[in-house]
């Protein structure tokens, strides 16, 4: 381990002073640089190089437990914690599921909105009828994407005869404002 970390670090500093503050002779440290690779640390470039193979496959999901059961599904006898260590070592980190939100709260006091369009999204001539939820296979409504800085959400509104966008709004709250904010202005 000393010897890896005067090999990382003599760029910056001579070899026999990174040597006499670790407690190692020069010697040693030479020594060690010419050696060939143990059969242990053989085995674990092979394995990695299986690991990594796994792991592109499966998109970057596979964690330690799955990576051990797909290696071993494929005939290599290894344990957990060998695959965690070569993982963790070389930056392989499962990407996590998406949290859930809810977002629809149909348990409140508010009066509901009557249904004009009675499921008839058929629309005879432009501006006549709007929707703004999923209707005839189009989704509109009000979506919500996790971005690096929070969930974001976007109202859509479009015209059910031309089934183009009429209007849009996007804000980092799910509140009655985007709704409105998305109606096109007269």
């Amino acid at each position: 381990m000393r010897f890896a970390l005067i090999d990382g670090a003599k760029a910056e500093f001579p070899v026999h002073r990174l040597c006499r503050v670790l407690g190692v002779s020069q010697s040693g440290y030479f020594a060690w640089r010419g050696r060939s690779a143990c059969r242990r640390q053989r085995d674990d470039m092979v394995l990695l190089a299986h690991v990594r193979s796994a792991f592109a496959l499966s998109n970057g999901t596979y964690g330690s437990p799955r990576m051990t059961r797909e290696l071993r599904d494929s005939g290599l006898r290894v344990g957990r914690r060998r695959i965690a260590r070569l993982m963790r070592d070389n930056g392989l980190q499962a990407r996590q599921k998406r949290r859930f939100k809810r977002t629809t709260d149909s348990n409140h006091a508010w009066p509901v909105a009557p249904n004009l369009l009675d499921q008839d999204f058929t629309a005879t001539a432009p501006d006549r009828k709007w929707g703004a939820g999923i209707s005839a296979g189009i989704s509109a409504g009000i979506s919500y994407v996790w971005t690096r800085e929070g969930w974001l959400y976007l109202a859509v509104v479009i015209d059910l005869f031309a089934r183009r966008v009429v209007g849009w709004a996007t804000g980092d709250r799910l509140h009655r404002d985007l709704a409105l904010a998305a109606l096109p202005k007269p």
